[in-house]
């Protein structure tokens, strides 16, 4: 990745600082943190753990192409920084009823979440920062992470959120999302076993809606969170989650609450109790 330290954006940051350690590719370290998040669900700093086990080799490929266009340099003068954006509810508020603006906040107040609490969440690993377009990239990606619920229409349930995961391994390949999107839908399997709903599917129509959608890292968000929610999923081509929807249907008639499986009848006690 040598080259990477000779190509510049137009203003001269360059593409990935030199200081920037190079990603060792370890399985084996990934499975142990994993192993780890299964105990421990709420330690967010084993996610990040895994994904640096599992460094993809189309990430700087994706950086190069989006940050060194004309696009890019576009999206990075008129929106170096998301959440400013995303976090401004009084302004956001100002759009029509009914836009991506309106079913943002509405999502992000009702969850208790702010695009600056996701941040302050990294910040905690402390993580050193470089001032290069990867760190851009890096946040950027981070930042879209809500707006890929809204968008989508997966809640902020243990489905849901893998769901979120698989779609965007859709966007954008990594060997993390994949092992712990699917991973995590087999233990929610496990979590309400002999139930009728359609987990694996639910996971499996959530990658390929996140391979067949326009990248959201690449839109101009300003832009869309002043359009119809609705349209903008017609845009991007986001259908409905018709098979994440048809889990928590089957699973209600069968007693289970989506957002607390564990503390479902239904739930076998073994596990309730795990």
């Amino acid at each position: 990745m040598t080259d990477c330290f000779d190509l510049f954006a137009s203003d001269g940051t360059v593409l990935r600082d030199p200081n920037r350690p190079e990603p060792r590719y370890s399985l084996p370290r990934a499975i142990k943190n994993f192993r780890l998040l299964m105990k421990d669900k709420e330690d967010t700093s084993l996610v990040f753990k895994i994904y640096e086990s599992l460094p993809s080799k189309q990430f700087m490929p994706r950086v190069k192409n989006l940050t060194l266009s004309q696009h890019g340099q576009y999206l990075r003068e008129t929106e170096p920084n998301l959440p400013e954006i995303l976090d401004n509810h009084a302004e956001l508020r100002k759009t029509p009823k009914g836009s991506l603006a309106h079913a943002y906040c509405d999502f992000m107040e009702t969850e208790g979440l702010t695009a600056a609490g996701l941040v302050a969440e990294a910040d905690k690993l402390g993580r050193p920062k470089y001032d290069d377009l990867v760190q851009w990239f890096g946040d950027r990606s981070r930042d879209t992470h809500d707006l890929f619920h809204v968008l989508t229409g997966y809640g902020r349930d243990a489905l849901g959120e893998q769901c979120v995961l698989l779609f965007t391994h859709g966007q954008s390949p990594t060997q993390g999302h994949l092992l712990i999107g699917y991973a995590g839908a087999a233990n929610i399997k496990k979590m309400v076993w002999g139930s009728n709903a359609p987990v694996m599917g639910a996971v499996r129509q959530a990658k390929a809606t996140g391979r067949g959608a326009a990248r959201l890292i690449e839109q101009p968000i300003r832009e869309l969170l002043k359009q119809p929610v609705d349209g903008v999923r017609s845009a991007l081509n986001i259908p409905e989650p018709t098979q994440y929807r048809e889990c928590h249907r089957i699973w209600r008639e069968e007693g289970i609450d989506p957002y607390n499986l564990l503390a479902s009848e239904n739930t076998p006690q073994e596990l309730a109790s795990a």
